[in-house]
């Protein structure tokens, strides 16, 4: 294209590179790598989401950072990539849940909440003077046929998994899942081996200070979250 510098793709969100790349939302994966690492796991007894908080000093509160965020009951997510964009995000699938339990009298499945916040992430890459969200989240529920979870990625895509992560660790951490998870087996061995991932490719210690996990069985229906006790146990390896 005549009189358009390669700059211009870099800048410019709506246009395409003379390859087929649109740069800032491969810019806003980016960000999401330089996250922190959260897993998402799933199978028929149930759904976890494991995240790993990173206090950059000794002075922050650890309380005070969340990763995990309840959109109802049966969903929560987690996220990697800039946090306030996820709250944003989390925010539209509440909005999304509280408006299906108005309209229908009855919970929203998870994909319905994944997908609708997918379709807001894709709307981000598609007009001028906005920037896509670089965030990605995993989205755990509880549906009509059992557990569920999914990744909302920058660019809108919608994926399933049995596990999956975000984060800076991605490759690694989903190498490791890929390897030794089994749909069948039970939630807490499951857990357990999504924090082993974490220790085992984490820079920096984990204690229960930095792990936040929040799970839900499939007869249950509810999520909560696990204590600093529950969270030492599995430290330990008991």
């Amino acid at each position: 294209m005549y009189g358009v510098t390669p700059q211009a793709y870099d800048r410019t969100i709506t246009v395409f590179s003379p390859d087929g790349r649109l740069f800032q939302v491969e810019y806003a994966k980016e960000a999401v790598k330089r996250g922190s690492t959260a897993i998402g796991v799933s199978c028929k007894e149930g759904v976890a989401l494991i995240a790993y908080k990173s206090a950059h000093s000794k002075l922050i509160v650890s309380e005070s950072l969340k990763k995990i965020f309840e959109v109802d009951d049966h969903i929560w997510v987690t996220a990697s990539g800039l946090i306030a964009d996820a709250r944003k995000l989390v925010d539209v699938a509440r909005m999304s849940a509280q408006r299906h339990r108005i309209t229908y009298n009855e919970p929203a499945t998870p994909e319905s909440i994944a997908r609708g916040v997918c379709d807001v992430m894709q709307l981000y890459t598609q007009y001028g003077g906005i920037r896509p969200f670089g965030v990605s989240l995993l989205i755990a529920g509880i549906g009509p046929n059992g557990p569920e979870l999914f990744e909302a990625e920058p660019s809108g895509a919608m994926t399933g998994y049995y596990a999956d992560s975000v984060g800076n660790m991605k490759k690694e951490v989903d190498d490791y899942l890929e390897a030794k998870h089994k749909p069948d087996e039970e939630l807490d061995f499951a857990i357990k081996r999504a924090v082993n991932a974490l220790r085992k490719f984490s820079e920096v210690p984990i204690d229960v200070s930095n792990l936040e996990v929040a799970r839900a069985y499939t007869t249950e229906k509810k999520f909560n979250v696990m204590s600093e006790k529950e969270l030492a146990k599995i430290l330990k390896g008991n």
